[in-house]
């Protein structure tokens, strides 16, 4: 039978992106195969790559994975004005990469010290990813997010991933508890109330989302695991399904 799409093996060739990530993008929502293969492995058409094109736009832009799926996700999506911005972007990027090759072959070709910096300028490409969240993070909670981390210093980000890792740590101790038990509920709870005085109003469909994140792999999971032991990641995401139901 003729398979309709790329698999996820050539889809990562194609994009540079590895295969678990892309097994993640699924598992949170954000990038769903158009398909499988009769063995089941994942394929994508090209109504998903153009989605994906989307998404690595966003991510050129540093926009959290979150947001992204809430942005694309929206009817309102407008995927000429996302074109607008990402040639735009490329443009600038290459102006950029231009500026230092000149730099870099004026001083290989001279051999004079230049102490001239403006090639290493990057306010171009700051001030349009300024700009383009400005335009895209129209999101409720992601604008609170931008409001509650203004004006944070790296001390207090530090502090913050400190006590988020020690919420999970306590999650770590329950994990031979059923996810229902109401102390582990409890500690459920006390996580939505962290992010909702920390980052953005934590509804349960926020936190059912965040649980999906935790267990599905990738940096979330080992950094929830390293701090409560194995499996800690895949427990809080039951523990939440409980709470949100």
């Amino acid at each position: 039978m003729k398979q309709d799409g790329m698999t996820v093996n050539e889809v990562s060739k194609l994009t540079g992106l590895s295969v678990r990530t892309l097994q993640y993008y699924d598992k949170i929502g954000l990038l769903a195969p158009s398909g499988h293969t009769d063995a089941g492995y994942r394929l994508y058409d090209d109504t998903a790559l153009e989605r994906l094109q989307q998404i690595m736009l966003f991510r050129e832009l540093e926009f959290p994975l979150k947001a992204i799926r809430d942005i694309i996700n929206d009817p309102d999506f407008d995927r000429q004005k996302a074109l607008e911005q990402q040639i735009e972007l490329l443009k600038l990027r290459r102006e950029h990469l231009d500026n230092l090759i000149n730099f870099a072959g004026k001083i290989y070709r001279t051999g004079v010290k230049i102490m001239d910096f403006k090639a290493f300028d990057t306010s171009k490409l700051e001030e349009y990813s300024k700009r383009a969240k400005e335009q895209w993070g129209g999101t409720a909670a992601y604008k609170e997010y931008e409001e509650k981390s203004a004006n944070r210093t790296g001390i207090d980000n530090a502090r913050l991933a400190q006590e988020t890792m020690e919420l999970f740590a306590e999650f770590g101790k329950l994990r031979d508890h059923d996810p229902a038990d109401s102390e582990v509920q409890a500690q459920v709870k006390r996580l939505q109330d962290f992010c909702c005085e920390n980052f953005y109003n934590c509804t349960n469909e926020i936190l059912s989302g965040l649980g999906k994140m935790y267990a599905a792999g990738g940096e979330f999971t080992e950094s929830i695991d390293n701090a409560g032991g194995v499996g800690t990641a895949e427990f809080v995401n039951r523990a939440i399904e409980v709470y949100c139901k």
